[in-house]
This record gives C-alpha cells, structure tokens and sequence, in this order.
C-alpha cells in the first residue's frame, strides 16, 4: 500500500521530507505565486557567490551555457565546488547539453564541519546556519553516483543506487547555476540552495516526488542565510524542476543513468589536486554560514 500524499518522513540531514506529488499527477506548487525561471534566478543571484567561493578561479569562470564555456574530456578529473564545499568527480559525457559525472565510492571532499566537533546532522535546526564551523577533509562513502548539471540550469540530479547496483532513486539538488574553469583546477562552481526533490525508483511512470527539507529552508531564513524573497525564488525554482522534466520523465531522467555503470578507468576514486588554492581552502572557517 502506498503511502498517501502529504506523508512526512525524516531526510537524510535532519530536515523534513513531504510526500508532494507523484509523476502522471497533478502537481500543488509548493512557491506560493508564480515566479519565472529567469526572475527565480535572478533573485538568488545576488553576487554572493563570489564570497562564498573565495577562489580566484571563480573570477574568471564562465556561464555552462556560454558559447565560450570550456569543455571537459570523457575520464578528467574535476572539482564540483559548493562554496566552501568542495567534491571531486570524473566526468563520463559532456556537451552543449550538460555535463554528466560520475563519483567514484572513496573519492575525495572538503566538508563544511560545526568547530565544536559536532556532526552537521547533529545541530538543531534553529542553530543550523549560525554556528562556527571549519573545513574537514572527508571521502564520498557508499555506492558511487552518476551526476547530471543541465547547462543553464538551476539544478543538477544525481543517480542513487544500493550496494548491488539497484536503482534507489533521482536526487534533484536545487543550487545556483553552473559556472565553469579549466587551468589547474578545472570544474564548475555552484551554491547549493538547501531545499530539494526526490524522486522514489518505485512505481515507474507513477514514481513518489518528495520535497526535502523545506523546514531548512525556513530555518536558513531566521538565521538570515537567505531572505523571505529568495526562499520563495528557491520554492520556485523546485516548480520549474517538476514541470520542465520531474512530472514528464524527459532527460535527464529517460536516458538511462539510474543503470549506468563505469568501466574500470573511471571507477578510480578521484583525489584532491595539489596546490595553494586546495591547502586555503582546507584553513577556511567562519562564525557563522553567513561568512562563506
């Protein structure tokens, strides 16, 4: 029996998990008005990315949809940056499209960690996005992921699977759109945009949609991690996901990346480059989310 809508649960960071919709179905929008993409985006785009990077490589990084935009070869190496977040992955395809990655199980991170030592799962909610914290180095754990960054887009969509190599779901992880460098540390910076979709493996052609931590997201606006205006652009922007391929299936969902797996070339965990600009970011710290 399937759960009915509107059912919560606990998501994987502490938050919220809403039952909100099912594909084939119509979908509530969880904005409270319209908004379009353009104007969602523009919203959120409040130059703050430049402060949360602190990287010189952001200075001269380029839109993904950009005519100039670099491109990067089947099995490099790059870093997938979120602010002080910082993940590594190999990239599988990429092309006017988007770019699809895959992260290899033990390849490396830089984490955003509480000072005190405690794990970010373990803050309260209402301390989530104002307190200290430091840089950690870390590892991606458990089966690998195939990641998708539509160019353009205000999002990207990750491909969960079980250890046996069974789909498990699609996560669609609302961030800022991608911006992309090439030189020593080639990649795409983002900013992660704290609220999310889930999309059940379950169920084809029926399959549950869930809306993670939006009590996060209610949370990062007390603690002035984001304003009214710009949680509601982020609400939006989960909307347009939903109606642009979620609620249809279109790509990247109907190409077969839940399925996917890599030969042995780009299954090699992927480390962190060498250098000044990786050793600044690992000295990073702030009293608060609001510094980086």
């Amino acid at each position: 029996m399937r759960l009915p809508l509107g059912s919560t649960d606990v998501s994987a960071s502490g938050g919220s998990a809403v039952l909100a919709g099912r594909r084939g179905e119509a979908w509530n929008d969880v904005a409270s008005g319209p908004m379009s993409l353009e104007g969602a985006i523009e919203v959120l785009e409040d130059g703050s990315m430049a402060v949360a990077h602190a990287d010189p490589a952001f200075d001269v990084a380029v839109p993904s949809d950009a005519p100039d935009a670099p491109r990067f070869g089947s099995g490099d190496p790059i870093l997938w940056r979120y602010g002080r977040y910082i993940e590594t992955a190999r990239v599988i395809r990429d092309d006017a499209r988007g770019l699809v990655v895959w992260i290899p199980s033990g390849s490396a991170r830089l984490v955003s960690v509480p000072a005190d030592g405690r794990s970010p799962r373990d803050v309260p909610l209402d301390e989530r996005f104002s307190v200290p914290w430091a840089i950690e180095e870390s590892s991606w754990r458990g089966p690998g992921v195939v990641r998708v960054a539509p160019a353009g887009k205000p999002w990207s969509v990750w491909f969960f699977r079980s250890t046996d190599g069974t789909p498990e779901g699609a996560y669609v992880n609302l961030e800022l759109p991608h911006r992309r460098t090439a030189g020593e540390t080639p990649g795409i910076f983002s900013r992660d945009l704290v609220l999310d979709l889930w999309i059940d493996a379950g169920h084809p052609g029926s399959e549950d949609i869930w809306v993670k931590d939006a009590d996060e997201l209610v949370a990062a606006v007390q603690q002035g991690r984001f304003t009214a205006e710009q949680a509601e652009a982020v609400r939006a922007l989960a909307d347009h996901a939903v109606r642009e391929f979620v609620a249809s299936g279109d790509w990247p969902l109907d190409e077969g990346w839940d399925a996917w797996t890599p030969g042995e070339e780009l299954d090699v965990p992927v480390m962190l480059p060498a250098g000044a600009a990786m050793d600044a970011v690992r000295r990073r710290s702030g009293r608060t989310s609001l510094e980086g």
